[in-house]
């Protein structure tokens, strides 16, 4: 580590050591798994370190729950999981109140219920607004449902670098505007759309509006509630640590519990499962949204991290990933952009996200000689190295040591 480090200007290798001394949530860097082959990760924005407590966990489930208490279960504890997780969730880290949150299926499945129910609460506008840049899932998603409706998909074309503006909203939205559909955190450039102004604008065009929140729910804050968003849906796997295919989440405003229809009835989200009715009556309240057997054993690890976010505090949370994304981009401007680097995520702290992207044109190949030593961020095409920082279990050293090995690959690629 020393030697490598040595190619980083020394000011920057003790600025990581002061930071990693200083940082109050450095103790729960120990809570999770960190085996002696991975010298830095930096891809917590696509798939969450898990928790040292998980493998533990999840045999105490086999052994009790599962194994002991068996169909017992679902009685017992299984039933109410899927809304008590989401209210977990909703408090520790989308300021939503009780009754507006569940988890059940993939973030894919739940975007579709979620945007297809939108429409469908919004008859006679033919229009949804989109952006160009958004998650590939999403905007196929979309794509499909108006496909299958006949609707019109009106593309907001934003600046890669950054992301979807209020301007840019307001500039397409109107009467034949059904539903508004984004991303709060852009999942390129880190970019954070201001969402409170941008669902204000959005309602007084009469649509409704659906944020993905996969790139911010436990790492950036965010106040659903209070900014009166409609509905939101985002995955567990990446800062909620769930493990990979963990369930998402869906949120559905209490004021629009009632106008939106599930447009996936299932016999879980029934008024009562187990009447074996011949018609569907969907439950009360959040609970509609679910349709099939929801994923318990999927939940466990997800439920520890949310628990940890919610003892930390989101706020310490998102401090801690505006320093390291801070950190990140002072080595990029004096390491690497001497080395032909370029930064493509926002400078401005508070509207980025918990990653940044480094562009070169030698990246694709830079990144698969970090995997193979240890180094693990991501790539995106085109020159995209994407660094995502995990707050509760990166440290600062761990920064300076991966980009000090870009650092060198750089400097090899030169010669």
């Amino acid at each position: 580590m020393t030697d490598i480090l040595d190619l980083l200007p020394a000011h920057l290798v003790a600025e990581a050591a002061a930071l990693d001394a200083a940082d109050p949530l450095a103790e729960h860097r120990s809570a999770f798994v960190l085996p002696e082959g991975v010298v830095a990760y930096l891809d917590g924005n696509s798939l969450g370190r898990p928790l040292a407590s998980t493998a533990e966990r999840l045999r105490t489930f086999v052994d009790t729950e599962w194994g002991e208490r068996l169909i017992r279960s679902w009685d017992e504890r299984w039933m109410t999981r899927p809304t008590e997780l989401g209210d977990l969730i909703g408090r520790a880290a989308l300021g939503a109140a009780p009754g507006q949150t569940v988890v059940a299926d993939s973030t894919t499945v739940l975007l579709y219920k979620l945007a297809r129910a939108g429409v469908a609460a919004r008859p006679g506008r033919t229009e949804i607004v989109a952006d160009s840049e958004n998650f590939p899932t999403d905007r196929f998603v979309l794509e499909g449902i108006a496909g299958e409706l006949g609707l019109t998909l009106r593309w907001i074309r934003p600046d890669p670098a950054s992301g979807v503006t209020l301007a840019e909203v307001e500039a397409v939205v109107g009467e034949r505007t059904a539903l508004v559909a984004l991303s709060h955190v852009a999942y390129k450039s880190a970019y954070v759309a201001d969402l409170p102004a941008i669902t204000a604008a959005v309602h007084r065009a009469g649509a409704l509006v659906l944020w993905d929140l996969s790139h911010s729910v436990g790492s950036v804050e965010v106040d659903l509630d209070a900014a009166g968003v409609d509905l939101a849906a985002g995955c567990t796997y990446k800062y909620l640590n769930g493990g990979p295919g963990a369930p998402a989440f869906a949120y559905v405003n209490a004021a629009v519990q009632d106008e939106v229809t599930q447009p996936i009835a299932g016999w879980m989200g029934h008024a009562d499962p187990f009447a074996m009715g011949e018609g569907y009556e969907p439950a009360r309240g959040i609970r509609r949204f679910i349709s099939g057997t929801p994923p318990i054993l999927g939940m466990l690890p997800l439920e520890d991290m949310a628990r940890l976010v919610e003892q930390v505090g989101i706020r310490s949370v998102r401090a801690k990933s505006m320093d390291l994304t801070a950190f990140a981009l002072r080595i990029a401007d004096d390491a690497l952009a001497p080395l032909g680097v370029s930064v493509a995520s926002p400078r401005d702290p508070e509207r980025r996200g918990g990653h940044v992207t480094l562009e070169h044109p030698a990246m694709a190949a830079v990144v698969a000689e970090l995997w193979r030593r240890g180094v693990v961020p991501d790539f995106r095409p085109p020159m995209g190295l994407r660094a995502g920082m995990s707050p509760l279990s990166t440290s600062f050293t761990e920064v300076a040591v991966a980009l000090a090995h870009v650092a060198e690959l750089l400097q090899e690629e030169r010669r």
